[in-house]
């Protein structure tokens, strides 16, 4: 008698949600990817689904028959703090019923300000911001929920993403357009300090490796991030391959840029903190645990190049 693969499903089609849809259908497994249209491009093996998992009924339709549901949906920045409580909810009590097991995408955020200190998974959560305590009291909710066995719950922490499809990271949308047309590439805060950038496959190949692995669950892992190395020296690598330098704009303190508008920033401001001190990820306990490594970012760059150029080409 054969079994039928259990159902993977991936709430939010952003780069992460989208990206590792690719990555678990390229595992074999059968995919449900969520998101409030349904729409978008068609990815083979993956299934588009519509549901709101703001509410509980959309969570609950959004999951059903799912062995294991990965968190991966984000909202405007206005509206976290206001939302994301709700989603949790929803989504907690979906996954619970339904019996399956929860893999969430998490932030930096819970760790606040480090003064440059290695982030690793024993760092105190020491946020002082609005968003930050959200995303720490989400946490400490995850956690518990798994702790008194409701279900099983793990967490994977990423930091700033980088690479195809990422728009809306500081190295996205406002930087890779702006270095291969010549314009002006905006920089935040202090460049010279280390800022650790985690690459977009990396994010789905931690969160596909934690949810084949239930023996990892319980805890919040970081997700494969190459060696920090500060964002000068990430741009020049940028410069490399497009074969001139960058004209740098040195965004010092937060204000309005590129595709960030002033509502964005004034909302952002309060985080402006990781680009002022040193970002530093350790993964040192997932590469381990699992046998990952992560992506270099020469190759991380080589691809989101390729990828924006693409994206460029496609619009002239």
């Amino acid at each position: 008698m054969t079994t039928t693969p259990a159902l993977h499903t991936v709430l939010g089609s952003g780069p992460a949600g989208t990206t590792l849809a690719r990555e678990l259908v390229r595992r074999g497994h059968p995919v449900r990817l969520v998101d409030r249209s349904g729409s978008g491009p068609a990815i083979e093996g993956v299934e588009r689904y519509a549901a709101d998992v703001a509410t509980p009924d959309g969570a609950r339709v959004a999951v059903a028959g799912a062995a294991v549901v990965y968190h991966c949906v984000n909202v405007g920045y206005h509206l976290q703090v206001e939302v994301m409580p709700k989603i949790q909810e929803a989504v907690l009590g979906a996954a619970e019923r339904e019996g399956a097991r929860l893999v969430v995408l998490d932030t930096l955020y819970p760790y606040g300000e480090t003064r440059g200190a290695v982030m690793t998974e024993d760092s105190p959560w020491s946020a002082t911001t609005r968003k930050g305590r959200m995303r720490a009291e989400l946490d400490a909710r995850y956690l518990a929920a798994h702790r008194e066995g409701r279900l099983s719950v793990v967490l994977g922490r990423s930091a700033d993403f980088v690479g195809p499809g990422v728009l809306s990271s500081t190295l996205g949308g406002a930087v890779f357009p702006a270095a291969l047309t010549g314009q002006p590439v905006p920089a935040l805060g202090d460049i010279d300090l280390p800022h650790s950038y985690t690459y977009i496959g990396d994010v789905a190949a931690g969160l596909a490796t934690l949810g084949e692995h239930p023996e990892g669950d319980g805890r919040v892992w970081h997700l494969p991030t190459a060696p920090a190395r500060t964002t000068r020296q990430v741009l020049a690598l940028v410069e490399e391959r497009i074969g001139r330098p960058l004209e740098l704009t040195v965004i010092a303190e937060p204000r309005p840029f590129g595709p960030f508008d002033e509502a964005f920033m004034a909302e952002y401001a309060e985080m402006f903190y990781q680009h002022t001190e040193a970002q530093i990820v350790d993964s040192s306990a997932i590469e381990r645990e699992f046998g990952l490594t992560p992506t270099p970012l020469e190759e991380a760059v080589d691809a989101t190049l390729g990828w924006y150029g693409e994206l460029l080409a496609a619009h002239h």
